[in-house]
């Protein structure tokens, strides 16, 4: 195995890869001590039986050609559980891979569970076995073992296979319209965009007061655009339970940010500290009807927690039934607001989801529908009209 080190290399290959009606693509990275990933090594392969490892840390090198295949339309690119991958080539090269195909997501709809991992899957349908010992191996460092290199390939050539057993069962049983929603957001530009301004979204779950919210709101955006700036881990800059403390006590003072006992000694008298203060002050200063304070969330197991809990057990049926994923189905929030409101915006009520699962959840809510064991199963019945 040879790693490509040139940008005349990597062009040859792709050029190759463009004449393929698919190529497989994997990354290796790091980001625990960053805020964005590095890349650190990109493997492809195609059904030709071409494959290639590419060294983005290789000096000189120019990965514009690897770019403009994942942007060329006529060769499909899939991923595994592509999240990351895709969020690095947003950021380094500006584009998301068109067209696209995740097989994590087409797992989960032809039936083999909620998360499987990328091993299970392989042994399942490629009918082979990876070594995951080289997985957490550093992947900055140089030269690569020759165990890192054959990790890194057997993760895009098992691949093939994977896709197209996949492909084959979406075709048989026509669900190939079921990714489309799945794949439109791991493909948007909107789900890679870090903006400051929305980083408290992802601690603001438990807070109800405006005040406390408007803090948490400013505090946060400073942390998150502090830590894209550095290229350090948000936690590097504030820990999330020091932004909470701050949040819910918006000390105005030095010596008042110094009595938090989640902020570290002398950390208050730092320039850091001064900013973290003035991120305060521009919380309170909000207007607190331009804050949006999130509705209180309904508890679980009270009001309508048994029928929710009823329809659970519905989607559990009929995911079993039509070998089908729930996650991709519904959510526990999508079947809470379900219960509370027959025309809920909620995706379940919508498209091939209501005809799969949602009509019969209304069914069930309304009387129309029964639920009873057979065998050790759950059974889904009709009831006739007047039951």
């Amino acid at each position: 195995m040879k790693l490509i080190t040139s940008t005349d290399g990597l062009a040859a290959t792709c050029a190759h890869f463009a004449t393929q009606p698919f190529v497989t693509v994997d990354t290796e990275f790091m980001r625990e001590t960053t805020y964005y990933p590095k890349l650190c090594l990109i493997q492809i392969a195609a059904p030709d039986g071409s494959t290639a490892l590419v060294d983005p840390l290789a000096p000189g090198i120019d990965l514009a050609p690897f770019f403009a295949l994942m942007g060329d339309e006529r060769v499909l690119k899939v991923f595994h559980s592509a999240r990351q991958d895709l969020e690095i080539i947003w950021l380094q090269g500006g584009l998301l891979p068109q067209p696209f195909f995740d097989t994590q997501v087409a797992a989960m709809v032809c039936g083999y569970g909620d998360s499987v991992s990328y091993e299970q899957l392989v042994n399942d349908v490629a009918k082979a076995k990876i070594d995951k010992s080289s997985r957490f191996t550093d992947w900055s460092r140089r030269p690569l073992s020759e165990a890192q290199l054959t990790y890194a390939l057997s993760d895009v050539t098992h691949l093939i296979k994977v896709y197209e057993v996949l492909a084959r069962q979406l075709l048989a049983t026509d669900r190939g319209a079921w990714l489309d929603e799945e794949m439109a957001v791991l493909t948007s530009p909107e789900t890679y965009r870090a903006d400051p301004d929305q980083a408290w979204r992802r601690l603001g779950g438990r807070m109800r007061k405006a005040r406390e919210i408007a803090v948490l709101m400013e505090v946060a955006a400073w942390r998150e655009a502090e830590a894209q700036s550095r290229n350090v881990p948000r936690g590097r800059i504030l820990k999330d339970e020091a932004v909470l403390d701050v949040a819910t006590s918006a000390p105005r003072s030095i010596e008042a940010l110094g009595r938090l006992r989640s902020i570290p000694t002398g950390f208050e008298r730092s320039r850091t500290g001064a900013e973290i203060l003035a991120a305060v002050e521009r919380g309170l200063a909000r207007d607190p009807a331009t804050v949006p304070v999130p509705e209180r969330s309904r508890p679980r197991g009270g009001g309508n927690g048994a029928l929710v809990e009823l329809l659970k057990v519905l989607l559990k049926a009929v995911c079993e039934a039509e070998r089908v994923a729930p996650k991709i189905i519904a959510t526990v929030d999508d079947l809470e607001a379900l219960a509370d409101d027959d025309a809920a915006d909620v995706p379940v009520l919508h498209g091939w989801r209501r005809r799969l699962f949602g009509e019969k959840a209304l069914a069930l809510k309304a009387g129309r529908l029964a639920l009873s064991a057979e065998g050790g199963r759950v059974v889904v019945r009709e009831l006739p009209d007047g039951a």
